[in-house]
């Protein structure tokens, strides 16, 4: 495994990091503990996760996942790099009680002590906000953190699907507080498909020194050689792949980029998450495995070299949006 700084921070985090959003819907207990102990063999060390995963009636369940998964001792906890959000509704229902969500500092005092109690530790290291709150100012956000960090239950901020914008006004009321050192990540849906995060989002995590986690870095299966899988007989497509497929114009630009990587000699998802890894700010994609062989397949991606004509061939496909404001202005 590789490692990297996570930004401007002195810690050091995998090349990949290990999404647990599959843990409790579609993998058991049993299998999503024997994934972990896979990655932390591989040497993946970063873990994300959030209070809302496990969905509906079931959120939390993937936070108790991994507190039984640290619960079996062996330094499971010691070696990992946990990171978990805050925002969202934990209301079985959705119909979440007044302060039961988003980003006040009363909401961030009760989220983080149930996460801790779910995930069976005493800290979080990465403590995400899940969303924008475009009605809880920052420097109430900070003051909540500063607090947290004081007491020792969180190490480092981060935010996740935040406008370049709000990372910029984030760190720039961080710093004329004075205590917290601010966000120190970003995780952001980038991919070959998705490349929008490239105009502002990772020009401003860059230049406040934010570690990028990109999510979905397979496009919710779109990269992963769905129509190859399809014409073999194998898992069809589903969900955001499926839809896509639908359009005559991305099918054949899938396709293109299946024919260009079976040209290549490389497997569709190992090159998707290879090209994430050169892009510049971009810490480690965050994958998201609901099998073993899954797992294998994107640690075989850390040590893929892509070539110049392959990189240029990607480019060609799925041209970026270029630099901003040039993109849009001229």
């Amino acid at each position: 495994m590789k490692y990297t700084q996570l930004g401007r921070t002195g810690l050091k985090v995998s090349r990949l990091v290990l999404g647990t959003m599959n843990f409790g819907p579609q993998t058991d207990e049993a299998d999503s503990h024997a994934i972990m102990d896979a990655a932390l063999d591989a040497g993946i060390n970063f873990v994300d996760t959030a209070n809302v995963y496990g969905w509906g009636e079931n959120k939390g369940r993937t936070e108790e996942i991994i507190g039984n998964w640290f619960a079996k001792g062996g330094d499971r906890r010691d070696k990992v790099v946990l990171a978990t959000k805050v925002y969202g509704n934990m209301a079985a229902d959705g119909d979440a009680w007044p302060n039961h969500d988003k980003l006040s500092a009363l909401n961030i005092r009760r989220a983080v002590d149930a996460s801790l109690k779910r995930l069976q530790t005493d800290h979080i290291d990465l403590y995400q906000f899940h969303h924008v709150d475009r009605r809880t100012p920052f420097e109430e956000i900070w003051q909540a953190i500063d607090v947290l960090v004081q007491q020792g239950k969180i190490l480092y901020a981060g935010s996740s699907n935040f406008p370049g914008y709000k990372i910029a006004q984030a760190n720039e009321i961080a710093d004329r507080r004075g205590g917290t050192i601010g966000l120190v990540s970003e995780q952001c849906l980038y991919n070959l498909a998705e490349r929008r995060a490239e105009m502002e989002v990772i020009p401003a995590a860059q230049e406040y020194g934010l570690g990028v986690i990109p999510w979905s870095p397979l496009h919710g299966g779109l990269l992963g050689g769905v129509i190859k899988k399809e014409a073999e007989g194998g898992r069809r497509a589903s969900g955001r792949a499926a839809d896509s497929l639908a359009n005559t114009g991305i099918r054949a630009q899938i396709q293109s980029y299946e024919d260009l990587l079976e040209k290549h000699g490389v497997e569709p998802g190992e090159a998707a998450l290879a090209w994430l890894l050169t892009r510049p700010g971009v810490t480690g994609p965050i994958v998201g495995p609901r099998t073993a062989e899954q797992l294998d397949s994107a640690i075989r991606a850390v040590g893929l070299e892509l070539s110049e004509d392959l990189l240029t061939g990607l480019d060609e496909i799925f041209p970026g949006p270029g630099p901003s404001p040039e993109a849009f202005a001229w």
